[in-house]
């Protein structure tokens, strides 16, 4: 008996290491993925974009072409400058039958923003921004800009967008559309959601200033976002207060500007319009706010502006959710009530 009992843990003790053995093979064998910062920046709608996600490398990239792919999506279909997309055939022809998703979302997306903010988010001032620069309207003298602007306002106004099951057209001819207040929001929220299905935490996608930034750094510490101080080119104060630095997580940011693009030479006609008016926004010269999603912080940052300081903060403070920054025409700088919340 005793014999047996010796040759029985010995064989116990050859299957342990054995078993033993193929588990250190095993382990050996595994790759540990570790975490990286993992950014590419490349040119999309007109500017330009960066992806920032942290992940092992080959999901990461795989995740950031994807998500590229999915805004050249969109850019194909909202593009006014690219005459195959759907936009440009709307323009054109003044209907589109079988939208595709992505064109109708933008559509009612903006038209939920036209009414929201009393018309001051309006998608269909093509008319007006062509008015002023090709049309080069700022030449002329102010009794011509108000007659050409009386002419070109029946074809203003989201409300004569019809929309039915299988069909978007104009109820005006002459009507046309821009995406550029929304269509980069957009793309940054459908990127993410695209990044997300990869299983990554941690990312920021950035389109020409219009971000959202997903959960918080691998260090714990959150996103933060520094405004550029505008200074317009007839603007002489170099003593206006330095900008907040904004930290945040799972929200977007999108600033809105008449600072960069102007239509005349002097710098007094921007690109973003008042549609309520026919002419340029002037009350303030900056914009941003924070908000859950992209495409709300894009569409309310114009909006914002349109309004101007007052009627804008107001706006504001009436949505859950959103926080906002205006800088006025004379450099004075307006906080929301929550924002204090987002700055470092």
């Amino acid at each position: 008996m005793p014999i047996f009992k010796k040759k029985l843990k010995v064989l116990c003790l050859l299957d342990f290491f054995l078993i033993a053995g193929v588990l250190l093979l095993s382990f050996s064998s595994c790759k540990f993925s570790t975490i990286e910062r993992i950014e590419e920046t490349r040119e999309v709608m007109g500017s330009y974009a960066t992806i920032t996600v942290f992940s092992d490398e080959e999901t990461g990239n795989e995740a950031i072409n994807a998500a590229f792919d999915r805004i050249k999506e969109i850019e194909d279909i909202a593009s006014t400058f690219d005459e195959n997309s759907e936009a440009s055939f709307l323009n054109k022809n003044g209907y589109l039958d079988n939208p595709s998703p992505d064109f109708l979302s933008l559509i009612n997306s903006s038209i939920e923003y036209y009414n929201i903010t009393g018309g001051c988010f309006d998608i269909t001032v093509q008319p007006l921004l062509d008015l002023w620069s090709v049309g080069e309207l700022w030449k002329e003298s102010p009794e011509v800009q108000a007659q050409r602007i009386e002419e070109t306002f029946p074809v203003i106004g989201s409300d004569k967008i019809i929309i039915s099951d299988d069909r978007i057209e104009f109820s005006v001819d002459g009507m046309a559309i821009t995406f550029g207040g929304i269509a980069q929001g957009y793309a940054v929220d459908e990127a993410m959601k695209i990044i997300k299905g990869f299983r990554i935490k941690q990312a920021l996608v950035n389109i020409s200033g219009d971000l959202y930034a997903m959960g918080v750094k691998p260090d714990g510490e959150k996103w933060t976002v520094e405004l550029e101080n505008p200074n317009t080119p007839t603007s002489t104060d170099t003593n206006m207060e330095p900008l907040p630095i904004f930290v945040f997580a799972d929200k977007a940011v999108t600033t809105s500007g008449n600072y960069y693009r102007y239509y005349d030479p002097e710098g007094e006609v921007g690109h973003i319009m008042d549609p309520r008016t026919g002419y340029s926004a002037n009350t303030s010269i900056s914009s941003t706010v924070i908000a859950n999603t992209c495409i709300e912080a894009d569409a309310l940052a114009t909006s914002v502006f349109v309004l101007g300081p007052q009627d804008g903060m107001d706006l504001v403070e009436s949505l859950e959710g959103v926080e906002a920054l205006i800088i006025d025409s004379d450099r004075n700088i307006y906080s929301s009530s929550g924002l204090s919340e987002y700055i470092k």
